[in-house]
């Protein structure tokens, strides 16, 4: 919604050959929506290539509280640096909506990037994007919540909004509850429902039982990047 380009998933950074390179050593499993498929703190020695549909990356701290740390969708590769690299995860994933994905086996993936350079090309380029996606997350938390929360909502209506049917605004039908909201923006549930209402009372968003519909989308770029 900013107007960038949105960098080529993993999936769609693979030329047809190599996605059937990997559909062969692949298991295809679907799966409903609010399912756990991976744990955090467990050993495992697969990664995940999401094909259809929406997953939440979960961590909960030993003090019982829980976070969603992202949100994956199609094309995504998931769990890429437990799986590779032998060790514990240290999120959770649960599935948003129903969904499709293949389970790889680390081992097989590991030799396909070694001998294919556009998996490692698509590998690296996944790499270096949640680097970025950190090193964003970590510059802006000095930024006010209502401006975090702004690009969120922008970001999601990009990534996984439509317009409304009436013609009023983009809907995004993701199931997120203010506590995601408040995960994703690090800030605390009270502070993201504080903003929220007050946008409401603006006539900005409209929120409704898991869907939220963004009737202005100029003032959330206004909000977000100071226009």
């Amino acid at each position: 919604m900013n107007g960038s380009r949105r960098a080529a998933t993993f999936w769609e950074a693979l030329a047809p050959a190599e996605r059937d390179a990997l559909l062969r050593v692949a298991s295809r499993v679907s799966l409903p929506a609010d399912e756990q498929f991976l744990a955090q703190g467990e050993d495992s020695d697969h990664l995940v290539v999401l094909l259809r549909g929406w997953v939440k990356v979960v961590a909960q701290s030993h003090a019982g509280y829980r976070a969603l740390l992202a949100l994956r969708g199609p094309g995504e590769l998931l769990g890429e640096q437990a799986g590779l690299e032998r060790r514990r995860r240290s999120a959770s994933l649960l599935t948003a909506t129903t969904v499709d994905l293949l389970q790889l086996p680390a081992a097989r993936f590991q030799a396909l990037a070694r001998t294919s350079a556009g998996v490692s090309a698509a590998l690296e380029q996944t790499l270096s994007g949640r680097l970025r996606e950190a090193d964003v997350q970590r510059t802006g938390i000095t930024e006010p919540v209502p401006v975090r929360l702004a690009a969120l909502l922008l970001d999601l209506a990009e990534r996984c909004g439509y317009p409304d049917p009436d013609g009023t605004g983009v809907r995004i039908t993701l199931p997120l509850s203010q506590d995601d909201l408040a995960g994703l923006v690090l800030s605390s549930r009270r502070t993201v429902s504080r903003v929220l209402e007050q946008w409401r009372g603006q006539g900005w968003i409209v929120t409704g039982r898991q869907s939220l519909l963004i009737r202005s989308v100029d003032q959330l770029k206004g909000q977000a990047f100071g226009g």
